[in-house]
């Protein structure tokens, strides 16, 4: 009876690790390619193409944030092949020797990549990533509820829009926000500018209605909010659902990010890694990749392809001479950052959701429910 009940729990306790732990699995098979992007950020029907063209299988899973899948690789059980980071997550991936080096002779439409976007700080030579999308963080904002000019980062703490504003959920692109606005470095190290970016956050937070990643389009198209930060790509789709918003890089100046797409050291299909990378940089599937995800494209030949009216949706050389790009922080900054960004998430207010304890919640239910099964397990074969 004890064998038979400590196998249950056995199998409950596996069953439960695959939840919380199995975002992909590794596979033995040269075939299968296991990829790991940002939520929304390719158009899957490329996924089946690629597929039917080539005969490799993608096991395909998504993260919210840099930081997650920075986390997930660094566990050191590395399971996938290909990832999509950001600029300053690039450098110190490379950084901490957690990036392969790329065989560029697999990627013959590496030619198409526009030289702009080539030996950038986060890979000076080149050696480690293939760009796959750029853009710039701004305010999406509805002009029919906000009717003054918006220009500046200072609207999101204007008590008159109380519940109307969304935030982003993620910890260097909110700050970065609270740092420009009070006329800092995105990338500052600043332990006192730091903290004053987070006082103001904590400050704002009793009018945020919440803070949000990739819920933000569905949120903004269904006018539940009057004001939004948003990355480019996303405020282009967002218009494209419901055009009477506008977005606008504030005059303080903003973030202009690169993603790229990267393999992870020890992947276990590195020659497939590239295959797919490659075919992803092919001008066509480019092309139909930024029809679905709007994101602007590094890619010359498939800017050439673009609408006239998509072309003048790009920002302009003024914007982007106003924008910074993310640096990789040295650790004691890091730390910094994430001490402040605990403190904001966990100064209590009235408001239903806060920064980064989405997760805790989330994870606590299920541990509860896990702990309650147990219990009922243990009640059932004591009887």
């Amino acid at each position: 009876m004890h064998k038979k009940l400590i196998a249950l729990i056995s199998a409950t306790i596996l069953i439960s690790s695959s939840l919380i732990g199995c975002v992909g699995s590794k596979s033995e098979s040269n075939k299968v390619i296991n990829v790991f992007n940002c939520g929304d950020y390719i158009d899957e029907e490329l996924i089946t193409k690629f597929e039917e063209e080539t005969g490799y299988k993608v096991e395909y899973s998504t993260y919210d944030t840099n930081e997650i899948m920075y986390s997930k690789i660094k566990s050191g059980s590395n399971q996938y092949d290909l990832v999509f980071p950001s600029d300053y997550m690039i450098e110190k991936m490379i950084n901490e020797n957690m990036a392969e080096k790329i065989n560029f002779d697999n990627i013959p439409n590496y030619k198409y990549i526009d030289d702009k976007f080539k030996n950038l700080s986060y890979d000076p030579n080149n050696e480690y990533s293939v760009p796959y999308m750029w853009g710039t963080i701004g305010i999406i904002y509805n002009p029919e509820v906000v009717k003054e000019e918006v220009n500046s980062w200072d609207i999101l703490w204007d008590k008159k829009y109380d519940k109307e504003i969304i935030m982003f959920n993620s910890v260097r692109d909110t700050m970065a926000i609270a740092l420009s606005k009070l006329g800092y470095s995105m990338n500052s190290t600043n332990p006192e500018e730091i903290k004053k970016a987070a006082d103001i956050l904590i400050e704002q937070k009793p009018i945020v209605k919440a803070w949000f990643v990739d819920q933000v389009k569905d949120a903004m198209i269904n006018d539940e909010a009057a004001l939004a930060t948003v990355w480019s790509g996303d405020a282009n789709y967002i218009i494209s659902e419901n055009p009477k918003l506008e977005y606008v890089v504030p005059e303080e100046g903003s973030n202009k990010w690169f993603d790229a797409m990267v393999i992870p050291k020890g992947a276990p299909n590195k020659e497939g890694a590239e295959a797919f990378i490659n075919f992803l940089t092919d001008p066509e599937n480019s092309l139909q990749n930024v029809d679905y995800i709007q994101y602007y494209t590094p890619n010359w030949k498939t800017y050439e392809m673009l609408d006239d009216e998509v072309k003048e949706s790009y920002p302009t050389d003024e914007t982007l001479d106003k924008c910074e790009v993310f640096k990789d922080l040295d650790r004691d900054s890091l730390k910094i950052y994430d001490d402040e960004w605990i403190r904001i998430g966990s100064t209590s207010t009235n408001n239903s959701t806060s920064p980064s304890l989405l997760g805790f919640l989330g994870m606590g239910l299920f541990l509860g429910i896990f702990i309650l099964l147990i219990l009922y397990l243990l009640k059932k074969f004591k009887k």
